[in-house]
């Protein structure tokens, strides 16, 4: 049977573990409750310390989100960035107005992203087969990047299915 004393020592000991836990790196008050349940605290004690490490200001889901959005706003396409976000436990509102302020600050330009992303797989002017264009978009879609912009980068870049590909298929020998 657990006493009072036993709760609040597992309480001070889960603030305790909070603690270390933040001076490592920032997190996100699910990530740092998960961690504290994942420690063996009971759920009760890792709210506890969410809360006394929340009243402090030791973990700021929005702060987290801004930091988390900056280091990877030329690096990630939007869509990603806050799939990201939403797995590790931000609001969508948070990430939201998140977004809007690093937005205003970096303002980047997904576009430009984008046709770095495609340039280091393939150069201007290349022609693809199909297996290859199909690979190419499935990967960019899955980074996030909206399908018209694919497609107009790829205009812009004239990469192709090569027609050559497009007619052995058509004819091929059976």
């Amino acid at each position: 049977m657990t006493t009072d004393s036993d709760i609040r020592e597992e309480k001070r000991q889960a603030r305790k573990k909070a603690m270390r836990l933040l001076e490592r790196m920032d997190r996100t008050e699910k990530g740092l409750r998960e961690k504290l349940t994942q420690s063996g605290f009971s759920a009760e004690a890792a709210e506890d310390a969410v809360a006394c490490m929340k009243e402090y200001g030791y973990i700021n889901d929005q702060r987290y989100a801004e930091n988390y959005i900056f280091s990877r706003i030329h690096e990630k396409s939007r869509q990603r960035i806050f799939q990201e976000l939403y797995q590790k436990g931000v609001a969508r509102e948070t990430a939201e107005k998140s977004w809007e302020t690093v937005f205003s600050l970096e303002q980047p330009d997904e576009r430009e992203l984008l046709r770095s992303t495609v340039e280091k797989k393939y150069m201007s002017g290349s022609e693809l087969d199909e297996k290859q264009m199909r690979r190419l978009y499935g990967y960019l879609v899955r980074r996030g990047f909206r399908w018209e912009d694919i497609s107009s980068v790829m205009e812009e870049l004239e990469i192709r299915v090569s027609a050559e590909n497009n007619d052995n298929k058509k004819y091929r020998k059976t």
